[in-house]
């Protein structure tokens, strides 16, 4: 039996892909950049960037590009990755590095639905929220 993930979360980037999947996959645990293919000279997009490209969080499959078109629209925080964190360390170490150079949308505290939880959006503008 074929276990490809059949859902994927697809992230459209605009020239920063590549250097968020290698942040990201230096968070978490099993997670490594599966496949990648970038622009070449005279193609649509600037070469070096990514045309397409596959990668692994905890050994969730996610898809992302480097758009060449600009967009009216970027990521928004309706849209989150839901970490479950398994120890203080853990989310104490992810939310900090997750939240340099971007923004805290919720600190990271006590709340009645969580020990110990933070929504923050990174710096290339993807938003995390991460519970104890």
């Amino acid at each position: 039996m074929d276990k490809t993930q059949k859902i994927k979360t697809f992230l459209m980037f605009s020239g920063q892909a590549e250097e968020a999947m290698n942040f990201y996959t230096s968070l978490f645990n099993d997670s490594e950049i599966t496949n990648i293919i970038h622009y070449r000279a005279g193609e649509a997009g600037e070469e070096g960037t990514v045309l397409q490209a596959t990668f692994t969080l905890n050994g969730h499959e996610y898809m992302c590009i480097d758009s060449n078109v600009e967009h009216a629209f970027t990521f928004t925080p309706a849209i989150s990755l839901f970490v479950t964190c398994e120890t203080e360390e853990e989310i104490n170490k992810t939310f900090e590095k997750l939240s340099q150079d971007g923004a805290i949308l919720m600190p990271l505290n006590e709340y009645p639905f969580s020990k110990r939880y933070g929504w923050v959006q990174d710096r290339f503008g993807i938003s995390w929220q991460l519970s104890l």
